[in-house]
């Protein structure tokens, strides 16, 4: 899968400042609309975005491609794996080749005129739980003397979400009220959140699907794999931990989900693409039909995760974010192509612009957790921000931006852009 595309001596016409997440050499697709207009598909170059649907009008791009990305969702184009190339290959050309800087300047547009949406009709959400490293601090808490379950080594662990309350990064955060009862509470009260955290997630974009009743081979299930984003799936713990025995996570989750507006396409992670760790000694080897020496060849990805905290007094002050937290994609236990082979192994049919979420991608320590949850010790140990502020989990007003990076050597290194999400006060 790498080409061309990929060149790392390639440049484009259009300016990109050094270490920019958008580079030629990634060409992300999204949903943006303009001043005036309905909602169409783009790709972004450095600081601008280009109009699809202005440059096949133009001629630049062939009409073939107008059923693809016509509409104000990317479905389609994430079914069609060969056209999602053959556009990237284009692209590419356009971008790069002065002589189209003409026809394809009427169509490109400054990133700051353009208005994002979810980039896909989401039919329906998964999330995972494949950081095992999240996974043994969360089951700490609960579980000191077992953090992980049996059957976390064996089964890619997940839970259906909230297609509907899915949001574009920006999309503001209002805090959620449910059912709360503290372990020393005679009974539960409602009322606002008082444990309202973010998690450090990746999304993932199913490209084609599956017909209901007909699993997917984990040998074919990387093909599955439209691209990846970025994931913030807020979480209110004290309703959680109510309400999540015996049947799982509830309101707790499903008043918001963040995704990132970008997905940066399988095509463009191909130079990014890593050998799952190994197991450590002693644990089961995969199951069958989850194990393919391909995928463990070359199923993880090289990429850094960031979060990063704005409070409302270092806004007003106009002082830097601090970051809370750098961790990566290779803590996950289990690969994509695992997740979706073992979403489908029942005959689950999936379905183009489904979303996954990968679970919080925590690391081993203080530095890359990806949680309040895990960062405060669950409430019990308030950690200090550089102003002398403290936080155990967050209050309003406070601003959460999740950011990454992939990057392999002899490769331009790129970005998926930003998933940001304000918290507001309950209403």
């Amino acid at each position: 899968m790498i080409d061309a595309t990929h060149d790392p001596a390639l440049t484009s016409w259009v300016d990109v400042p050094a270490g920019h997440d958008f580079p030629i050499q990634n060409l992300p697709f999204g949903i943006a609309r303009f001043a005036g207009g309905a909602p169409r598909a783009v790709t972004a170059i450095g600081d601008h975005v280009v109009d699809l649907t202005g440059l096949m009008t133009a001629g630049v791009i062939d009409a073939d491609f107008a059923t693809l990305v016509a509409g104000p969702t990317l479905n389609a184009l994430l079914a069609d794996a060969a056209a999602r190339q053959r556009l990237r290959v284009r692209f590419s050309e356009v971008l790069s080749d002065p002589a189209h800087r003409p026809a394809v300047e009427p169509h490109l547009h400054a990133a700051t005129t353009a208005v994002m949406h979810l980039p896909a009709a989401i039919g329906d959400y998964t999330d995972f739980y494949v950081g095992i490293h999240h996974a043994r601090a969360i089951g700490a808490i609960f579980r000191p003397d077992q953090p992980l379950l049996p059957n976390y080594k064996y089964v890619p662990i997940g839970y259906h979400g909230r297609a509907s309350t899915v949001r574009v990064g920006g999309t503001p955060v209002v805090r959620p009220s449910g059912q709360r009862k503290a372990p020393t509470d005679p009974i539960p009260s409602f009322g606002p959140s008082r444990r309202l955290d973010f998690e450090l997630e990746m999304a993932v974009w199913i490209g084609g699907g599956n017909p209901l009743g007909q699993p997917i081979a984990i040998a074919d299930a990387g093909r599955h794999i439209a691209g990846l984003g970025l994931l913030n799936d807020w979480s209110a713990r004290d309703l959680q931990a109510w309400e999540y025995v015996p049947l799982g996570p509830f309101l707790a989750k499903s008043f918001l989900t963040s995704v990132s507006p970008w997905i940066v396409t399988a095509e463009a992670l191909a130079p990014f693409r890593r050998a799952q760790p190994p197991r450590p000694d002693g644990d089961p080897a995969p199951l069958p039909y989850l194990d393919d020496a391909d995928d463990q060849a070359s199923g993880a990805f090289a990429i850094d995760l960031f979060v990063d905290l704005s409070t409302a007094a270092m806004r007003a002050d106009t002082r830097p974010p601090v970051r809370l937290a750098a961790s990566a994609a290779r803590h996950m236990y289990w690969t994509v192509a695992q997740m979706i082979a073992h979403h489908a192994s029942n005959g689950c049919a999936l379905n183009p612009g489904d979303l996954f979420g990968t679970g919080t991608l925590s690391g081993p320590d203080e530095a890359s957790c990806g949680s309040m949850m895990e960062l405060s010790h669950n409430g019990t140990a308030p950690f200090v921000l550089p102003d002398g502020d403290t936080r155990t989990f967050l209050a309003d007003g406070d601003e959460i931006t999740l950011s990454a990076r992939a990057h392999a050597e002899g490769f331009v290194s790129i970005g998926f852009g930003t998933c940001s999400g304000t918290v507001l006060a309950a209403t």
